[in-house]
């Protein structure tokens, strides 16, 4: 996988009493395949429209100025879904790099692509490095995509790293500490999420940013992914800005 220089996790520090505007919001895209059989359509179109959604949902986000969005697009479990089911997703993932790379790239948007890519075709791992490559320098949004990602898989990963540098001595393991396996996690030198949201009427994590979720606020939407858009974007939003995030502390008395 290719990397970006190791550098410690940048960890949010709690606002002096509500939570304000989220500096990196989780997304976990839920729903897609209810949603098109709900209508009486194929779930390819239900992850199709979803793609509609991606759209709407970082164009919402440069708007309200949120640095960071990951997107949770498919899980390391997704490959037991029907192969022909595999397969669109992966299609619909090289039409949108294709497609809506240079929109990204003009509007100052930065691609990160974390997760596995050991079981990638060689062309989704050629445009993923491309979208890398070509909006490295850009700073008003970060964009991650999970994509064959699962959290265990990457904490497991990231040990198996840690423990190899231990092996070769290059690493003390006395040394090794919270801040040491986040920065061999697949979101070094990507700030925690403040926010996740879910979307599709379930309420779990699914296996997506399990270390890095620890402080997050969540948010669980009854709408289906292809529905989301600005307006419910700003639900979950409203909802974060009641929240006080206290990191294990007390929260201040009011003074009034």
């Amino acid at each position: 996988m290719t990397s970006l220089p190791a550098q410690r996790t940048i960890v949010s520090e709690p606002a002096d009493n509500g939570a304000g505007v989220p500096q990196h919001v989780g997304i976990i895209m839920d729903g897609n395949g209810r949603w098109a059989s709900s209508r009486g359509l194929p779930r390819s179109e239900g992850h199709r429209q979803g793609v509609g959604a991606v759209r709407r949902t970082v164009d919402a986000a440069l708007r309200r100025g949120i640095k960071y969005v990951t997107l949770f697009s498919f899980s390391s479990e997704n490959w037991s879904r029907p192969t022909d089911e595999v397969d669109f997703l992966f299609g619909l993932l090289r039409l949108f790099i294709r497609r809506d790379l240079a929109d990204l790239h003009r509007q100052g948007v930065r691609v990160r692509v974390i997760g596995g890519r050991d079981r990638l075709p060689d062309d989704i791992l050629i445009l993923i490095e491309e979208a890398e490559r070509l909006t490295a320098e850009n700073s008003q949004l970060f964009l991650v995509v999970a994509f064959n990602y699962g959290s265990r898989d990457e904490i497991v990963r990231a040990a198996r790293t840690i423990a190899e540098k231990a092996q070769a001595g290059t690493l003390g393991p006395e040394t090794i500490d919270e801040a040491t396996i986040a920065e061999h996690l697949d979101t070094a030198e990507i700030p925690d999420p403040d926010l996740i949201v879910r979307t599709g009427r379930e309420f779990r994590l699914s296996n997506f940013l399990l270390w890095q979720a620890a402080y997050a606020e969540f948010v669980f939407l009854p709408v289906l992914w292809p529905d989301f858009d600005a307006k419910v974007l700003d639900e979950a939003l409203d909802e974060y800005a009641k929240r006080t995030r206290r990191f294990g502390g007390v929260a201040a008395m009011s003074r009034t």
